[in-house]
């Protein structure tokens, strides 16, 4: 989850951080494989080997064709320069019932240049969960470096995302992430908000709702393995990336190669609170930017001290309490404002640094009942929070999140938490109810993580979105993995992204090899 945020956007914010350089019961396990059992022989008939019941998406003839969708198309254009070809994968919407109704997975590919030493396919995903990752091939070869010649990267956008079979619930939001309000009766209206969120998607796409989850998407990704002929992929995935990795590889044991998991999420924890518990790391992120807003006094004037910049956020916070703070063409209020903070955290570098305190300069100023036009960075997330602008990403990502597991369903237990936890900022967004409560339950049970996936992990000890212990967890829970630390980093999403030699060599030395290093790695922040 990143980006203009949400569990939200547990996706790496590899396109702001090229700015900045410029979120029942199981289906039976043959199914779950690709294959059914097949019927008993009659006494005296050998037996036979059972159909494949995905046969016709398996060995379905892919047609690559330009991903440029017309001149106004930002992706199509870098995936063309970078000699990308785009295909539609068809997949069963129902994989209980594959000969029924059928839905489009998009992808996009870059092949690679040595055939000589070819590994095989590097599948990627960008996290969201819901975030597209069509357009990320590009961004990844360049993170590889040489190695990226023995690979075809390829991207996916996973069902219901992107330029995919589509999910749109028409909500008023691009999340279903928002602050609690600080009193009773705003929490009563979020419980009112929620509800109103899940009614619509059950109203919007209540055909599609039961088919959404991360179990359903891994099943795709494996059809696409298979339509691309490969007998194993390797995989990337960044943070929601990284728990969708361990469900494949999970359900798909044989068909993995190398495994690389970046803002790692610990499986015990995944669901639609996975925010949960973030709260620490949230305000140490916050204490860190506050810090360099400070030493930038002259360019952005929020205060001299950390105490002092945060006493700025403080002083937006409670007036947007008292009255809406006027944006723009937006009203920002105590539901939102936490949001905004939240979604100003997960990039530790100047330009992100950057765009939150012009941010929070801009809430400052309609706080003091000035005019504000609002800046590049803080129209977008107001864009995204506060219109339907995001609806489908909101919509395809609380889906999958409400898909895979259940939440409490009675605001009580929401609103115990919130009190319990007496944070005005953080909690408000981390323990909030969300539509997850008035959905149905999951079809099928949370997948039972296998405990030896041999997988390099990557994360930064300061992360604010997939917290440094959840990635701890998951290294203790498979000795046959490895851990690679960035130290002194508030940066949610690493390799390639923050500009760490040390992790960047640490992870294409696992792609060029197969092997992962011999010991967990630490690395250093940069110094520069």
């Amino acid at each position: 989850m990143t980006g203009t945020t949400s569990p939200g956007r547990h996706r790496p914010r590899h396109r702001a951080a090229r700015a900045a350089s410029a979120a029942a019961l199981a289906l039976a396990g043959a199914l779950s494989l690709g294959a059914a059992p097949a019927p008993a022989p009659a006494a005296a008939a050998p037996a036979r080997p059972a159909a494949d019941p995905l046969a016709r998406y398996h060995h379905q003839q892919l047609h690559w064709k330009s991903c440029l969708l017309g001149p106004d198309d930002t992706i199509g254009k870098e995936l063309e320069q970078a000699g990308a070809q785009c295909a539609d994968v068809t997949v069963p919407l129902d994989y209980a019932r594959p000969d029924g109704r059928t839905l489009t997975v998009a992808i996009s590919r870059i092949r690679g240049t040595d055939t000589a030493h070819r590994v095989g396919a590097l599948l990627l995903n960008s996290g969201g969960p819901g975030g597209p990752t069509l357009g990320d091939p590009p961004f990844v070869r360049r993170a590889m470096g040489e190695v990226a010649a023995r690979y075809d990267v390829v991207g996916v956008d996973p069902r219901f995302v992107g330029r995919s079979t589509p999910l749109d619930c028409h909500w008023p939001t691009g999340s279903m992430i928002r602050g609690a309000g600080t009193d009773r009766p705003g929490f009563d209206r979020e419980v009112r908000f929620a509800a109103d969120l899940a009614r619509r998607c059950r109203t919007h796409a209540g055909d599609l709702l039961p088919h959404s989850s991360t179990r359903n998407t891994a099943r795709d990704m494996d059809v696409i393995r298979a339509a691309l002929g490969e007998r194993r992929i390797s995989y990337l995935g960044y943070s929601y990336g990284s728990y969708l990795g361990q469900v494949y590889a999970t359900m798909f044991p044989g068909r993995v190669d190398r495994v690389v998991l970046d803002g790692v999420i610990d499986p015990a924890r995944y669901g639609p609170r996975l925010l949960r518990g973030a709260e620490d790391a949230n305000r140490h992120a916050l204490r860190d930017w506050a810090d360099w807003t400070a030493a930038h006094h002259t360019a952005y004037g929020l205060g001299r001290t950390r105490a002092a910049v945060l006493a700025t956020v403080e002083a937006a916070r409670s007036a947007a309490a008292r009255t809406p703070l006027r944006v723009g063409d937006y009203r920002v209020d105590d539901h939102d404002l936490p949001v905004i903070v939240f979604n100003g955290l997960s990039q530790d570098n100047p330009t992100a640094y950057g765009d939150f305190a012009e941010g929070v300069r801009d809430l400052r100023r309609a706080a003091e009942g000035r005019t504000v036009a609002p800046s590049p960075w803080l129209a977008s997330v107001l864009e995204f929070a506060l219109t339907e602008h995001g609806s489908g990403y909101g919509s395809a990502q609380t889906s999958i999140l409400c898909g895979d597991v259940a939440a409490p369903r009675d605001p009580e237990t929401y609103w115990r938490d919130l009190r319990r936890a007496g944070d005005r900022l953080f909690a408000p967004v981390t323990r909030n109810i969300n539509a997850c409560a008035f959905w149905d339950p999951p079809r099928e049970r949370p997948t039972t993580i296998r405990a030896d996936l041999p997988a390099l992990l990557v994360n930064a000890t300061g992360d604010p979105r997939t917290t440094y212990p959840g990635a701890r967890a998951v290294r203790r829970d498979w000795p046959s993995s490895r851990l690679v630390t960035l130290r002194d980093a508030d940066q949610h999403a690493v390799y390639g992204v923050y500009g760490s030699r040390c992790v960047d060599a640490t992870v294409n030395a696992y792609l060029a090899t197969g092997r992962l290093p011999a010991t967990d790695v630490g690395c250093p922040r940069p110094t520069s």
